[in-house]
């Protein structure tokens, strides 16, 4: 749901990442486990103070794997500007992660999860939002699916059971506009630099890079895009699980606009937390202006094609 109307100040607020571990064969108890970190995260950052945004990593509901999205499928059934009741879905985890979000009066991006669109049965690696109400707001498929090949380390073709998404994301909130990506998504410097034009300063990936593109560009992806837009940017992992058949990389991160890490949690599971603070989005800006001296006479606009 792509925003074209003005959009929010930025305003300092709290972003918390939940490194989600403990997720297994068992749908039932993936979704309880993480309900309580919601909870958890909500109350634990401070005596008087609480995040304004939670985060959820990629595939929060089922292992990850080509074998088991069509297994861990759910019907949404959410289309942008028409009304939607999430209580009335045949989605549970959008059923529990509306309910969490209304709980703990939190923003919430509640990760990823495999979709099944209701009308072709297409499956889709989805993300879905809902706001302190527990409205679901918005909703992105990861667009660019991870299909890669190297010898000798990984071999991965998620377009093997997956259908790529068709539309840029974003949602505003009252203290920032929110660009969405799905892990590899963050690969791909258009999307972000659309988003980015389009008024977001907040970008997040829910995703779950492993033990061989982990060491090599997890961070460098991370500083990359928040430097060449002057945005902050965020991805949420799964914890990492030697007996899974995917091993995560882990490391959720947050990095502001000059490219600095705010936070980074370990592979274990765990909360990270980071402060938003507008003042360096303005200081970046103005003290390197490349988002005022771009050549559009020269090279074209890409939000604009």
């Amino acid at each position: 749901m792509s925003t074209l109307t003005r959009a929010p100040v930025l305003k300092p607020f709290t972003l918390a990442l939940i490194q989600l571990g403990n997720i297994g064969a068992n749908k039932a108890d993936n979704l309880k486990h993480a309900r309580e970190m919601i909870q958890k995260a909500a109350t634990n950052y401070g005596s008087n103070k609480k995040p304004d945004l939670i985060v959820l990593p990629e595939c929060f509901n089922s292992p990850y794997g080509v074998t088991h999205f069509p297994t861990y499928a759910e019907r949404i059934g959410y289309t942008p500007g028409k009304p939607f009741s999430p209580g009335s879905s045949e989605s549970e985890s959008v059923k529990m992660l509306s309910a969490a979000a209304k709980e703990t009066k939190t923003w919430l991006i509640g990760g990823s999860f495999p979709e099944k669109d209701p009308e072709d049965d297409k499956l889709y690696n989805t993300c879905t939002v809902y706001n302190p109400q527990g409205d679901l707001v918005a909703m992105h498929r990861k667009v660019h699916l991870f299909d890669i090949d190297i010898p000798g380390k990984i071999t991965f073709k998620e377009s093997e059971t997956l259908t790529g998404g068709n539309t840029l994301n974003s949602f505003d909130t009252e203290f920032a506009r929110i660009g969405l990506g799905i892990c590899y998504d963050i690969r791909f410097p258009e999307l972000a630099m659309i988003a980015a034009r389009r008024g977001c300063q907040v970008l997040v990936y829910p995703g779950a890079f492993n033990l061989t593109t982990g060491p090599l560009h997890w961070e460098l992806l991370h500083r990359s895009r928040a430097n060449d837009n002057q945005v902050f940017v965020s991805m949420c992992s799964p914890a990492r699980d030697m007996t899974a058949g995917y091993h995560a990389w882990g490391h959720s991160m947050v990095v502001d606009p000059i490219g600095k890490v705010l936070a980074e949690a370990s592979e274990k599971e765990e909360i990270v937390y980071a402060d938003i603070d507008p003042k360096t989005m303005e200081e970046t800006r103005s003290g390197i202006p490349v988002t005022t001296q771009r050549r559009f006479d020269v090279y074209g606009d890409v939000s604009k094609m």
